[in-house]
């Protein structure tokens, strides 16, 4: 007789399947049965080879997160990505992603180098000290690398241990500084790291390396985001969390967008978040 255990049918033991499968058009065959039970899975598919349809395991292995990973062979040794970043992709995503990388850089680097010359002089202008800010983070494989902006801020020491991000009426900021931040024209410096291959136009935005140390702790697959290089622009940004995160929730959602980006990782999305950048980023208020 049919059970009914949570909304399903239960048509009994393997047997039963068996005369199931005799008496009706079966196409597909899921076995959920943990690992353990290795044996009788064994059995089963003995069996179920008298038929022609399709078998599915599905593993017990739902502590692991194995939605949308993937599989293959090494030898005779079938094997699962339990994390697959963007490093581990087909070669062709790779080597394409950095010849968009280096061919946009360039076309910008071209296009651009006026007014970054004349933000250059109007840098200088605003307070004393260097054109360009430069700033330990961490990319691809969290290895350290300096980012570049330019200068918003008075000189101030960005050497020691505490967090601090800029804020609305940052009495740190110049004025001139100010319309720089508001117009992400500070991160044009940028398109340097691009060319010297610690960046990708597209990414997951570089944290400062403090950071880092204080939200891998309290973000579960923070680390996750350094799989690929970080960018100019990215898929957290173009979706609102850009700036200032002043609650760790809003830090976390920024973080999904990321790792979202990470696994869907394609050229179309990279063309789609340039255009996004575009149109919404500057001219967004998020950003002191």
């Amino acid at each position: 007789m049919t059970e009914q255990r949570q909304s399903l049918p239960c048509l009994g033991d393997p047997d039963a399947l068996i005369e199931y499968l005799k008496d009706n058009q079966v196409e597909q065959v899921w076995i959920s049965l943990p690992l353990g039970e290795r044996d009788h899975i064994k059995q089963l598919l003995q069996r179920l080879d008298r038929y022609p349809i399709n078998v599915k395991l599905v593993p017990d292995l739902f502590d692991f997160g194995l939605l949308n990973q993937s599989g293959e062979q090494i030898g005779n040794v079938p094997v699962i990505n339990l994390r697959q970043g963007g490093v581990d992709r087909d070669n062709y995503f790779v080597v394409a992603k950095a010849l968009q990388d280096k061919i946009l850089a360039v076309i910008a680097l071209m296009g651009l180098w006026p007014l970054m010359a004349a933000i250059a002089v109007g840098v200088k202008m605003s307070s004393p000290g260097p054109v360009f800010f430069r700033q330990r983070r961490h990319g691809l494989g969290g290895r350290e690398f300096y980012m570049f902006k330019f200068r918003s801020m008075r000189v101030h020491d960005d050497h020691g241990t505490t967090i601090q991000q800029a804020t609305r009426n940052d009495t740190r900021i110049t004025r001139f500084g100010a319309f720089l931040r508001r117009s992400s024209l500070d991160e044009l410096p940028q398109i340097f790291n691009v060319l010297g291959g610690s960046m990708s136009i597209v990414g997951p935005r570089p944290h400062a390396a403090q950071h880092n140390t204080h939200y891998e702790k309290l973000i579960n697959h923070y680390m996750q985001r350094h799989y690929v290089k970080p960018g100019i622009t990215g898929w957290a940004q173009v979706n609102g969390f850009r700036g200032e995160t002043p609650e760790l929730r809003t830090m976390k959602k920024r973080i999904q967008y990321d790792l979202d980006y990470i696994r869907r990782w394609s050229l179309w999305l990279d063309i789609r978040i340039i255009v996004l950048t575009a149109v919404r980023v500057l001219g967004q208020k998020t950003a002191y």
